[in-house]
């Protein structure tokens, strides 16, 4: 009986690690600004002359329709879609 209390006990540490990987990796982030265009499927707000950000929109994303001159915060999530890997160059290597 020791034994399945020892085995729940392991998973149940293995789902808990999952979960909070997940959490971890979903960090969110915001950017405040105000709209300078707005289309069907982006939004670009600029936060001072030298940083303006260009965002897609979802079909799920929450809130309303900004309109150019509103001041709105974004909040996103940094979430890789696609890598590319290239070999190091041996120059580099060698430096190692």
């Amino acid at each position: 009986m020791k034994r399945v209390y020892v085995g729940v006990l392991v998973v149940l540490l293995v789902v808990m690690a999952f979960v909070a990987g997940g959490y971890a990796a979903a960090k969110s982030y915001q950017f405040t600004g105000v709209v300078k265009a707005v289309d069907s499927g982006t939004l670009t707000v600029e936060k001072s002359a030298k940083e303006t950000w260009q965002f897609d929109l979802a079909s799920d994303t929450k809130g309303g329709k900004p309109k150019v001159g509103d001041k709105v915060t974004v909040y996103y999530k940094m979430i890789a879609t696609e890598i590319e890997m290239k070999p190091a160059t041996t120059a580099a290597t060698k430096k190692k």
